[in-house]
């Protein structure tokens, strides 16, 4: 039963995916991502980690989303802004990249299905919870995070740095 829900869940996930690229309606394609990150939620909860998946929802389909949306009404886009695009070398070199990717996609499946395991594997009864993620994040990946924080800094200080220019 859980592998079928993977399955339904997995290719729920890989076609809103799908659709956040190749929408032309910045609100709409916004909608799909939003499906998406939910669909993600739902994998975590497949792996039993709850609390990624309660803050999958919470965060990124809440917050940061509502953002985006945000953003885009901002931008008060019109609807010529979504016509037909005439530059005919980047609609060559789209199609090709999305023939390789395509490509490269079933050798990753086709070398992936040789490689699965025939037992199952177990986590740790942990995973996913917050002690175990707060360990890895302050022990494992603490570089890693105090960059991230870095950036997210510099990225705050710039934007105020750009408003109050316009003032």
């Amino acid at each position: 039963m859980q592998f079928f829900i993977f399955l339904i869940v997995s290719i729920i996930l890989v076609v809103a995916s799908i659709l956040v690229i190749v929408q032309r309606n910045p609100v709409v394609s916004a909608l799909f991502l939003i499906a998406a990150l939910c669909a993600q939620a739902i994998l975590y909860l497949l792996l039993n980690a709850t609390f990624l998946a309660v803050i999958q929802i919470i965060v990124y389909a809440g917050a940061i989303m509502v953002l985006f949306l945000f953003v885009i009404m901002l931008l008060n886009l019109r609807k010529d802004e979504f016509g037909f695009e005439k530059r005919k070398a980047q609609r060559f070199f789209g199609i090709l990249f999305a023939i390789l990717l395509l490509v490269e996609l079933g050798v990753v499946i086709k070398i992936g299905l040789s490689k699965i395991p025939s037992t199952e594997f177990s986590l740790d009864p942990d995973f996913g919870g917050v002690q175990s993620i707060g360990k890895a994040l302050f022990t494992d990946y603490l570089l890693p995070f105090e960059l991230t924080s870095v950036l997210l800094l510099v990225a705050m200080v710039g934007a105020i740095v750009l408003a109050k220019k316009k003032l």
